[in-house]
């Protein structure tokens, strides 16, 4: 069947029925192993779940962090890109997280935080190498991600610090430099911060944060590309390395379905976070040597 007939047959599916449902269906089965429901932390939503590669051990490592605005979400949505993920060679992790309006900032990012120091501490039991750990993330995941990798305060709070522990992070389509908020919701969710300027990735952002990977759509109107374009400009700025990606004619959610295997022709988000990621995976022996355990649309 021609390319466009297969892309043309994909997107009526997807018109048709629960998008989230194809995809996942028809993501990658064969040579992965997948373990649902791990708890890293007590509570409510502290669950992750484990896509590992087969055969090869130990992988390096993704923690995936899904959006849905603070507020919606859930792990078993994203298998499509987890499987994906380690069809590429990456053991991929996917927590769920505690969301608004039950908690506000920061809990999402402390529940991330927990996550990470889990998966340093056990994903070698799976068949991950702790000493090799990406963060990634889309939408308001990217925001956490970007929020992890760039104010230590949150890993640090959890005995780990992202410029030794954090190998390298992807973002798609995330919010990084969206004040002042227009959104009743958005207030309620940040406000804890006090000083909104704290709950922005961009206000620290750093020249010797681990490298990054930015990319979004020019038509993503649910998350201006200008996100991703300051915070670059900021990172780049200050001597740090980032690479910078804006796909014409890609929006929010077309960014992050181009990483299903049936979709990879709706935008290069997939070949390029992972040809990004493996520039940065060290060797495995060096790795071995020093890994430890630990203890409305916005502007």
């Amino acid at each position: 069947m021609p390319r466009w007939v297969w892309g043309i047959t994909m997107l009526s599916m997807l018109q048709a029925c629960s998008p989230v449902a194809i995809l996942n269906a028809l993501s990658p089965k064969s040579g992965i192993t997948e373990t649902f429901d791990v708890r890293y932390e007590p509570g409510d939503r502290h669950t992750l779940d484990i896509y590992a590669p087969k055969g090869q051990t130990p992988a390096p490592v993704i923690v995936f962090i899904y959006g849905g605005g603070w507020k919606d979400g859930n792990k078993a949505e994203y298998r499509f890109v987890a499987a994906a993920l380690a069809a590429r060679g990456f053991l991929t992790v996917v927590p769920d997280y505690r969301l608004y309006p039950q908690v506000r900032f920061p809990a999402f990012l402390q529940d991330n935080a927990a996550a990470v120091a889990w998966t340093r501490a056990h994903i070698a039991s799976y068949g991950g190498d702790p000493g090799r750990i990406f963060l990634m993330g889309h939408s308001a995941g990217a925001y956490n991600v970007a929020m992890l990798t760039l104010d230590k305060q949150w890993l640090g709070a959890v005995g780990l610090d992202p410029d030794r522990d954090i190998t390298a992070m992807a973002g798609l389509a995330g919010p990084y430099d969206f004040l002042p908020l227009h959104d009743p919701e958005l207030d309620a969710i940040f406000s804890p911060a006090g000083d909104l300027r704290l709950s922005q990735p961009i206000t620290f952002a750093r020249g010797n944060a681990p490298p990054m990977f930015l990319a979004a759509g020019s038509d993503d109107t649910t998350v201006l590309p200008r996100n991703t374009v300051l915070l670059a400009d900021a990172i780049r700025k200050d001597g740090g390395v980032v690479e910078e990606r804006i796909y014409p004619g890609i929006n929010h959610t077309k960014i992050i379905g181009a990483m299903a295997g049936v979709l990879h022709w709706l935008a290069p988000s997939m070949a390029d976070v992972t040809a990004f990621l493996d520039r940065y995976v060290p060797p495995l022996t060096a790795v071995a040597a020093s890994a430890r355990p630990v203890t409305g649309a916005i502007p």
